[in-house]
């Protein structure tokens, strides 16, 4: 099944979702699958509403992260690179991202600015 078009409220093919749906509506969404010559229209509706406060601390998965290898520590270091870690030779660390970092069990290595 593949998704053709996504519509959000206000664009012309969502004016009946608007009026069934109201401020509910997050988008409409026209799907065909071609296996068995069927179009689908789908609706993503808000469920519910609540306040939200981020984290201030929290650390994005994707966030590269300075890693602290000592000489001598080959096991470790090879962990590091096989796991998508890269050396920076201006500031002598290895840079991984933040989600192997916790799945190395590494957080004690990590470099504080």
């Amino acid at each position: 099944m593949t998704t053709k078009r996504t519509l959000y409220p206000g664009q012309a093919g969502t004016k009946k979702w608007v009026k069934k749906y109201g401020d509910r509506l997050c988008c409409v969404r026209y799907k065909y699958d071609s296996k068995n010559n069927k179009k689908f229209t789908t609706v993503e509706l808000i469920a519910e509403e609540k306040k939200w406060f981020p984290n201030p601390n929290r650390i994005p998965h994707n966030k590269l992260i300075d890693i602290r290898v000592r000489y001598g520590e080959v096991h470790i270091g090879k962990l590091v690179k096989a796991a998508g870690g890269t050396w920076n030779k201006k500031k002598n660390v290895w840079e991984l991202a933040y989600k192997d970092v916790i799945a190395l069990g590494l957080e004690n290595r990590m470099v504080t600015k």
